[in-house]
């Protein structure tokens, strides 16, 4: 073979190679191609996938005002809750509100009847459900109950003869006293009254029993029918921490003394536990606990916004730890379940504490409570942060 046919053999291999070269090459931008393709959808559907995802988890629609009747019967599975909700147009999504109650560990939803709203958030509607609804229809127009957090029965009462046409506050402070229908209570809900029952020198056995909360008066339920649902509703409330109270050695009675003491001189949620720990280790050491709630309490029902005298002070009342050690007879108030859960996570690292009522540096503001493990700077800090003694 001479030099041209080497040369043209050469040639010829070259252009198969490049050939080989471009079918390889083409081979390689399809499957790029592809795979650039399928990321792509990939990533539409997580974006979209979240984004349908992030709107099933808002209120369905934030600005309503209308509300709906529910009814979860007895028996629902707590996947046809989500379903239930989804048919009624109070959630976006019922298996969206399926899995968000089953990540949170919400499983305990009750039986009954519910009012909601699809302004209410995911998380608003599992509170409501776990708590308990009402044993009937609820008229959803009709008259409502409002009892707030920190309220006390006498101050039920009054909201009792504003709100309604049915019931007087003199017939609910009457029910108040009624030993029988308490009795009854109390063998239908021993776990939560067993304690109350053996209280002394209480002024209403069911002070702090009445869970804060909002109660339908609907035409057919009695007074008694309204009371009861308000017991359910701190029992229902209560039901997970029960075995946390018996392991702290503290009873229901003690727990919500405490606590509504916690409800009315805490109002930021981070200050409760430290509150509450504070009153629980003074109780421990057999100090008084000098709250004026207590003493407000004991003393006429004084409000908040009236001064304490020093007859006050030294009132002889059971509810007065001005001068009593140790536990009250019984709450003062509706705790709600923030201070409830403050006393069963109390830290229990000071022994005092106050609130600023004088702005007096860049330190603190009026409102900010200050804790302390001794009572000499206690005793310093209340002389140039709060020098009134409030």
């Amino acid at each position: 073979m001479d030099n041209n046919d080497q040369s043209m053999t050469r040639t010829r291999s070259q252009m198969n190679g490049n050939k080989n070269n471009k079918k390889r090459g083409g081979g390689h931008q399809i499957v790029k191609w592809v795979l650039g393709i399928l990321l792509l959808v990939i990533l539409v559907t997580v974006f979209l996938g979240y984004r349908f995802f992030d709107s099933a988890m808002k209120p369905l629609h934030p600005n309503s005002n209308q509300q709906v009747q529910i009814d979860i019967p007895i028996g629902t599975a707590p996947r046809q809750v989500g379903s239930i909700l989804q048919e009624k147009k109070v959630v976006k999504n019922g298996s969206v509100f399926n899995y968000y109650a089953k990540k949170q560990n919400l499983a305990n939803f009750q039986a009954g009847y519910y009012v909601l709203s699809p302004s209410m958030t995911l998380k608003q509607i599992a509170d409501k459900l776990q708590k308990g609804g009402s044993a009937t229809p609820i008229e959803v127009n009709g008259p409502k109950l409002l009892i707030r957090e920190g309220e006390n029965i006498d101050q039920i009462a009054k909201s009792m003869s504003k709100t309604n046409d049915r019931f007087t506050g003199k017939q609910f402070l009457s029910l108040m006293n009624n030993q029988a229908f308490i009795k009854q209570l109390a063998a239908k809900y021993p776990d939560l009254l067993g304690s109350a029952m053996k209280a002394q020198n209480v002024r209403y056995r069911l002070e702090g029993y009445l869970f804060p909360a909002v109660y339908p008066i609907n035409k057919n339920s009695s007074l008694k029918d309204l009371v009861t649902q308000m017991v359910a509703k701190e029992d229902a409330v209560l039901k997970p921490y029960y075995s946390k109270l018996k392991e702290k050695n503290l009873t229901v009675q003690q727990a919500l003394s405490v606590a509504s003491l916690v409800e009315m001189e805490g109002s930021k949620t981070s200050d409760r536990p430290k509150i509450a720990g504070v009153f629980l280790n003074r109780i421990s050491k057999g100090d008084t606990l000098g709250s004026d709630v207590s003493t407000r309490y004991a003393v006429v029902r004084k409000s908040a916004t009236q001064a304490l005298t020093e007859s006050d002070l030294q009132s002889d009342s059971p509810y007065n730890t001005r001068v009593n050690t140790g536990y009250m007879p019984g709450p003062v108030d509706s705790p709600g379940e923030s201070s409830i859960m403050a006393v069963i996570n109390a830290n229990r690292e000071y022994m005092f504490f106050f609130a600023v009522t004088k702005k007096v540096d860049n330190k603190y503001n009026v409102g900010d409570v200050l804790y302390f493990k001794d009572i000499n700077s206690f005793n310093a800090a209340v002389a140039k942060y709060n020098p009134e003694g409030k």
